[in-house]
């Protein structure tokens, strides 16, 4: 099975605290996406790789470090890209690559509509970004894209997650580390009776995180 961390951090955990709630705007709700993801970023990314090099600091030679692995980072349209800029503003020679997945509220499978990776694999890591693992299947359906593609290190960073997506995609890709804000209790079944919330969504969860970046809901 795959590894999967839910962070404790202090930080993390009052950040999501705010963006679950009902009456933070979509402005705000943006700049929280933004910087929970730099921090799980932070944690996601301590296994890289790197090699000893040199610097002239103003007075002396120093030991240091600089990264031997290039990453890739890979948001699931749309709800993935609010992830991308505070990563992309620590790690600024990262790549970034967009796979267009959106949910069929019928089935919830996944359907691909866009992809944009370069014939061959150009990085060492792949982050695939997205705020939900509700179900589980756009990663799943995004891990295989990035497999068949070539890649061969991959992690999922999101910031919620339901135990049924977690196990989906860790069933179906055991060598895909998971990091994660939260796991939360369930997803929504079947609605039955007119009112009640679509299927497939995370509860508590915080809502549709892309119709909160965009102010769309």
């Amino acid at each position: 099975m795959a590894r999967v961390f839910v962070s404790n951090h202090p930080l993390i955990r009052h950040k999501v605290t705010l963006l679950r709630d009902i009456h933070t705007e979509p402005k705000k709700f943006r700049e929280l996406i933004r910087e929970v993801a730099i921090l799980l970023a932070y944690e996601a990314t301590a296994d890289l790789g790197v090699q000893e090099v040199s610097v002239q600091t103003p007075l002396a030679t120093a030991k240091g470090y600089e990264l031997t692995d290039k990453i890739g980072l890979v948001p699931i349209l749309r709800a993935g890209l609010g992830m991308v800029e505070g990563i992309w503003e620590m790690m600024p020679a990262a790549e970034v690559w967009h796979i267009g997945l959106y949910r069929d509220h019928r089935t919830l499978q996944p359907i691909e509509y866009y992809n944009k990776l370069p014939v061959h694999p150009t990085v060492q890591v792949c982050l695939i970004l997205d705020p939900m693992l509700a179900t589980g299947g756009s990663a799943v359906a995004t891990v295989d894209i990035l497999k068949r593609w070539g890649a061969k290190r991959i992690k999922f960073v999101g910031i919620i997650g339901a135990p049924e997506g977690v196990e989906r995609l860790s069933t179906a890709h055991p060598d895909v580390d998971i990091h994660l804000a939260a796991i939360d209790d369930h997803l929504t079944p079947e609605p039955s009776k007119p009112g009640d919330p679509p299927a497939g969504y995370i509860v508590p969860g915080l809502g549709d995180a892309g119709d909160r970046q965009f102010g769309t809901g």
